[in-house]
């Protein structure tokens, strides 16, 4: 598993820092660290920040999270019937 996430980071942080070539590696991170809002030591900044960030970086602020869209339900009572095992999908 930990293959799988280290290819995803690899993958979206390509491009992302080849933007940003006069950035060595620590320094990008550090900067990528400063926007997702972590205020840590760099040692304890994690993928899931890291992955996350990447992500979102460059979406729009109303945009939905990746991996929470197939859970969004416009209305709140279709939701919690949904939930409750009342509507079948």
């Amino acid at each position: 598993m930990k293959c799988h996430r280290l290819n995803e980071l690899i993958s979206l942080l390509q491009p992302a820092w080849q933007k940003e070539p006069d950035l060595n590696l620590l320094q990008f991170l550090q900067k990528l660290a400063e926007e997702s809002g972590f205020s840590g030591p760099i040692e304890q900044l994690t993928d899931d920040i890291l992955i996350y960030h990447l992500k979102m970086r460059d979406a729009d602020k109303t945009e939905e999270i990746p991996g929470l869209k197939k859970d969004y339900e416009e209305d709140f009572k279709t939701a919690l019937l949904r939930a409750r095992g009342v509507i079948k999908d």
